[in-house]
């Protein structure tokens, strides 16, 4: 049985907070990247973790909207794009965003350490990761391979 369709007023609120519950994470990946406990919120299963669970009801929740898409929705951007024609389509989608930048932010911290990279060189490339994604990531990877001249990423 899906679940009842929900109010556009409920999806701003989930927006709301996805988008609160990120902001620690990333106050951490920008002031106090080498903090253990810090790195375990932020690398480990809490903060991505909530956030991995918020997206899996959202995407539930989105299942009983109108216009809800199924797998197929996937193989063509037509189908995509209904993915995002109702607001917790859109807060999952968002959602999904959050969680994957902060995964690529955390390993940019992660591995300037171990690389010797310096945070303030760092911090301009985790701003951008916060806010485009893939530019940041970019960044991070011109960074890293001017410093330790080596391409590619061990694990």
């Amino acid at each position: 049985m899906l679940p009842a369709p929900v109010s556009p007023a409920w999806a701003e609120t989930a927006f709301q907070v996805v988008n609160t519950l990120v902001l620690p994470g990333w106050m951490i990946l920008f002031f106090a990247p080498r903090w253990k406990f810090g790195a375990w919120l932020v690398s480990g299963v809490i903060i991505p973790g909530v956030l991995a669970v918020a997206y899996l009801g959202l995407v539930v929740a989105s299942m009983g909207m109108p216009g809800a898409a199924g797998p197929e929705a996937f193989l063509t951007l037509a189908g995509v794009m209904t993915l995002f024609d109702n607001p917790v389509g859109v807060v999952a989608g968002w959602t999904h965003y959050l969680v994957f930048d902060m995964a690529i932010g955390a390993w940019e911290v992660r591995d300037s350490s171990k690389n010797g990279i310096p945070h303030k060189w760092v911090a301009p490339c985790l701003f951008f990761t916060l806010m485009l994604g893939p530019v940041g990531f970019l960044m991070y990877l011109s960074l890293r391979t001017w410093r330790t001249k080596k391409i590619g990423l061990e694990v």
